[in-house]
């Protein structure tokens, strides 16, 4: 396949200025793509942008993906994260990267396309941990993180278990799950009064944490074992391992 052809030929597609062998296009007013071929010319590091459009922020991730592309792209993972990135007016500090079975881009008009095209766009660090499984990633991609959209927050990487006796809710899934921070902040405070039931978390960084209550609040991880500790303080804790980089 000749993508610089390829990529020529999309619709109302123009060069990106700035940018070696890297063009932009749009589908209407609310779709707008930036692509860049790999060092080697034999893959696409594509951008998307839904709704609001900033092409700076476009060609500001393309040159720093095409930079850390061996990072990004050069491994096995299904989504990969370098940190490091900055944009002005933004508070993304890395650019991930997904492979073709995580997003599957182009695959109804042109599955060869497909098959060698990443898409790349601006993160946080707190979001992606490298250990994701392909399922994981397409969650992540698909679901959890809304990469297209340039005004997001934060959806840091997160994998919950719980069972509470007292209110008969828990998982339903084996081991832990992906899930959004605000489901931690959820059930926590739901284990009062409820001995036996429990909070189990992981971070991106691998950190395995547990909450338990057994008339008072137990926090189990990489710091040990704490008690004595308010529901304020159980919770300021979980929120901060997630912020872990």
């Amino acid at each position: 396949m000749d993508l610089q052809t390829t990529l020529a030929g999309f619709p109302n597609a123009t060069p990106l200025d700035g940018l070696d062998q890297a063009w932009k296009w749009s589908l209407g007013p609310v779709l707008h793509f930036a692509g860049v071929l790999s060092e080697d010319g034999t893959r696409l590091l594509q951008t998307n942008q839904r709704g609001r459009h900033d092409e700076e922020l476009a060609r500001a991730v393309l040159a720093f993906a095409r930079e850390h592309e061996q990072a990004l792209i050069g491994t096995d993972r299904p989504i990969a994260a370098v940190t490091g990135f900055s944009a002005d007016g933004y508070v993304f500090d890395a650019v991930a990267a997904t492979a073709p079975e995580v997003h599957g881009h182009h695959k109804a008009q042109n599955p060869d396309l497909t098959a060698v095209t990443y898409i790349v766009f601006p993160a946080f660090a707190t979001e992606v941990s490298g250990r994701e499984s392909l399922e994981e990633a397409q969650a992540r991609y698909q679901k959890m993180l809304s990469p297209a959209e340039i005004g997001r927050e934060a959806v840091p990487f997160l994998k919950m278990s719980f069972d509470n006796p007292r209110t008969g809710g828990g998982s339903t899934n084996p081991g832990r799950a992906l899930t959004y921070p605000r489901m931690l902040r959820q059930e926590i405070p739901q284990l009062e009064g409820a001995p036996g039931g429990f909070v189990e978390w992981e971070n991106r960084t691998g950190e395995v944490w547990r909450v338990t209550w057994d008339g008072e609040w137990v926090l189990s991880g990489a710091e040990g074992e704490r008690r004595g500790m308010s529901l304020d303080d159980v919770l300021d804790v979980a929120d901060r391992t997630l912020l872990l980089t």
